[in-house]
């Protein structure tokens, strides 16, 4: 016989600072990048350029066609990362994002098929406020063929785990 399933046991555990280690890595869900989400993106951000909305001059352009905005990618990334079982947990104990970096690698098409790898990188007890560090967060963003469009770091303060918690 099985042990049943306790969910609720689960949804009460949280991830800090502490429990991190260097190097663990998981994938995010996929999403396919749509023509609503470039126009819709267009039209929040106001960035109009034709690469991205005028499918005539994308033609002539050395991309062929029209490409997402880099900073489409970028928060599709956002939220793929958010959807994570991993990163749920440590909701709660992220405090606040305090840099990010970003290295667009290939372009992003429409029909495209993305993924997030989420590792984690380098931590660093703070030293300006207790019971706190900082934890770079690499999340590789990956288009369907497995090609990297996109490397980057998320530093994020988290709590540590204390009696407490």
């Amino acid at each position: 016989m099985s042990t049943p399933f306790d969910l609720d046991e689960h949804l009460g555990r949280r991830l800090y600072f502490d429990d991190l280690q260097t190097g663990q890595s998981w994938e995010s869900p996929r999403r396919t990048v749509t023509e609503a989400d470039v126009v819709q993106f267009a039209g929040l951000s106001g960035d109009y350029n034709a690469l991205h909305t005028d499918a005539v001059f994308a033609a002539d352009h050395p991309f062929g066609q029209r490409a997402a905005h880099g900073m489409l990618t970028l928060a599709i990334a956002s939220g793929l990362t958010t959807r994570m079982p991993v990163y749920r947990l440590m909701d709660g104990a992220r405090l606040a994002l305090t840099e990010l970096r970003c290295q667009w690698r290939k372009p992003v098409f429409i029909g495209d098929t993305l993924h997030v790898e989420l590792r984690i990188g380098e931590k660093t007890p703070s030293t300006k406020r207790p019971d706190t560090g900082r934890v770079v967060m690499h999340r590789i963003v990956k288009n369907q063929h497995d090609e990297v469009v996109a490397e980057t770091e998320w530093t994020t303060l988290m709590k540590c785990r204390t009696e407490a918690a």
